[in-house]
């Protein structure tokens, strides 16, 4: 299953609480007939937690009051309403006017419940997945949502959107219309346990009348049509965008989206820089920040606001996997092909120093591309069934698993006394293992005589300082690193055309990935462009291990081989891991009500209402403080 790329995340009021599913009672809810299951829910390992008629979600408020206004910031520029292709920068929250086939409950691993579509039916081998559609469902102007909608939105974003798409929908063989409301995926050959649940769950059902005389491909800023539970409202270019509630929106009272979507008005205002947003928020110019930086969480939010309770820094729990935000090598760069280079690299970054010094402490260094979560790899050498795994794909693919995979575990260099001689000296070792020697100071190739000089491409300037003592370490080596800061706009089209030497991304992970791995590791997508392989990484074990965790038949097996992944990633050496917080850091002024009840993703925004009683106290307070 997917989740977005980067690092963020965002809760919800103790309601009645529905009972969980009986084993018997699950099983009994869709219905099994000769093999094909019918029902109201589909889960990707298991059986649902909700029963047919189940009236809300466990963690959010159903009866949460509507109205008010929520005012977020965002980091940057747009130019486009339009997510889904490469072209442009789209505005954020535009995915805020569409709806999906089904919805996903934050309160279980991968499970999703009916919105656009009434029911679901599949086989046993889930080889082909149809749903009926709610015969409610409606577009903003009126016109009812049609099978022919949900045909038109998996051709037009395989062939005009993201190549992402084309990764996650691939192994679609062809829809048919089944019925005046019904339409049916086929799948191809092999087994893809998730394919129904990601087209019931990722594939935003676009207006195929709306599309029709317009061109999909060319981003825009002309507010297009959407059936969901907001509508565009004011968009200012580059500025500011608003999203306006639709106080009429069919699916308002589905169990899956009772106690969401509760602000009348939505709008986030544009900033090109952190440091002046934070300023912005602690002016009451906008409502609620995710923090993303340790050294603010610790010290910009000091102010009489705060110590009077009226803005509030919060910490709320995570159960996802943290993923991997890293400093990602270009492999497609001659310089970073041997592995040993790569992992030289490694030894000049000191975490333990960066994260007493400027992150007081708040942070865990990452270990893994599923740290956080039993996905993540065993320390030690692999054992068992993900030993089996990997020296089955070694036979299969000689020189694709390379030996340190069984012999050596990795490991990050660990800086407790600051004292990185050691670590530079085994970096040293290393390069000289690869080829590379120092010559009048500088480290230069031994046969070529080129220096070894790169560049680090930034978008933010908060981790200029993060970087400048790697550029101090790699400096002792003879290693030339550059640093370059660009705007936003060319910051992505550079990674999107892979135009860099180091960069710093992330993957995020679920708590049950699946086809979206295709996408972020595989040896096609690293040479398509705007891909999320940006590293490059070829590798035909990794190929052949990304198919099987999709054809994982169970949870057991899926632990398993992403086990056997991440050990297998981590080989490659082609990132520098980062770090990571198990929760979320939310500041936000305090004039809302949230559920209190944990979800597996930490705090939803979307699940919070806006408290009148507490916003005219804070308009009261914040006047006497004045």
């Amino acid at each position: 299953m997917r989740r977005i790329v980067a690092i963020v995340a965002v809760p919800v009021l103790l309601s009645a609480v529905s009972p969980p599913a009986r084993a018997d009672q699950a099983a009994a809810a869709p219905g099994i007939v000769t093999g094909i299951v019918s029902g109201h829910a589909i889960a990707m390992h298991g059986t649902p937690k909700y029963r047919a008629g189940f009236p809300h979600f466990d963690y959010v408020n159903p009866k949460a009051p509507k109205g008010g206004s929520l005012w977020l910031a965002a980091q940057g520029t747009f130019d486009s309403l339009n997510p889904y292709i490469v072209k442009g920068t789209a505005a954020s929250g535009a995915g805020l006017i569409y709806d999906t086939l089904m919805r996903r409950a934050d309160d279980e691993p991968f499970t999703l419940y009916p919105l656009l579509a009434e029911s679901i039916r599949y086989p046993k081998d889930r080889s082909w997945v149809e749903f009926t559609l709610n015969p409610a469902a409606r577009w903003h102007d009126g016109r009812p949502v049609t099978v022919e909608d949900v045909i038109f939105s998996m051709n037009i974003l395989r062939k005009q959107g993201r190549p992402f798409y084309r990764y996650y929908f691939r192994d679609i063989a062809r829809m048919e219309k089944t019925g005046p409301r019904s339409v049916k995926f086929i799948f191809r050959g092999g087994t893809n346990r998730e394919l129904p649940l990601i087209v019931a769950g990722d594939l935003n059902i676009l207006p195929k009348h709306y599309w029709k005389d317009r061109d999909f491909s060319k981003f825009s800023l002309d507010p297009p049509l959407g059936s969901g539970p907001y509508r565009i409202g004011k968009v200012s270019p580059g500025r500011r965008i608003e999203f306006v509630r639709v106080k009429d929106y069919w699916g308002r009272n589905l169990p899956a989206n009772l106690g969401h979507y509760n602000f009348d008005l939505i709008r986030y205002e544009y900033f090109f820089d952190a440091s002046v947003m934070r300023e912005a928020l602690k002016a009451g110019q906008f409502d609620y920040r995710a923090e993303n930086t340790a050294s603010a969480w610790a010290r910009a939010y000091d102010i009489a606001a705060k110590r009077e309770g009226l803005l509030i820094q919060k910490t709320f729990p995570t159960g996802q996997p943290s993923g991997m935000q890293a400093f990602v090598y270009n492999l497609r760069n001659p310089l970073f092909r041997d592995w040993r280079v790569r992992r030289a690299l490694a030894y000049a970054f000191d975490f333990e120093w960066t994260n007493r010094n400027l992150f007081f402490g708040q942070y865990r260094r990452t270990r893994s591309f599923f740290d956080n979560s039993e996905l993540a790899s065993r320390p030690g050498k692999p054992r068992g069934a993900v030993l089996a795994l990997l020296q089955g794909l070694k036979r299969r693919y000689p020189g694709a698993v390379p030996d340190r995979v069984f012999t050596t575990p990795y490991t990050l260099p660990v800086y407790r006394d600051s004292n990185i001689r050691p670590g530079l000296r085994e970096a040293f070792r290393l390069l000289k293992e690869a080829g590379w020697v120092v010559r009048d100071f500088r480290l230069v190739n031994a046969k070529t005589g080129l220096p070894f000089r790169f560049t680090i491409l930034l978008r933010s300037p908060a981790f200029e300082r993060i970087v400048l003592p790697v550029r101090r370490n790699l400096k002792r080596l003879g290693i030339d690193m550059r640093i370059r800061l660009v705007d936003f706009s060319q910051y992505v089209n550079r990674v999107r055309g892979f135009d860099f030497d180091v960069v710093v991304l992330g993957w995020g992970q679920s708590l049950s990935p699946g086809n979206e791995q295709r996408g972020y590791w595989t040896t096609a997508a690293a040479k398509r462009r705007g891909s999320n392989n940006w590293s490059g990484l070829e590798n035909r074990a990794i190929d052949d291990l990304v198919e099987q965790l999709i054809a994982a038949p169970d949870r057991k097996s899926l632990v398993l081989r992403t086990r056997a992944l991440d050990r297998l990633l981590l080989s490659q050496h082609f990132v520098i891991p980062n770090w990571h917080i198990p929760y979320n850091r939310i500041v936000f002024w305090n004039k809302f009500g949230y559920p209190d009840k944990p979800t597996i993703s930490g705090a939803d925004i979307m699940t919070w209402w806006f408290d009148p009683a507490k916003a005219a106290r804070l308009r009261g307070r914040i006047a006497s403080l004045k």
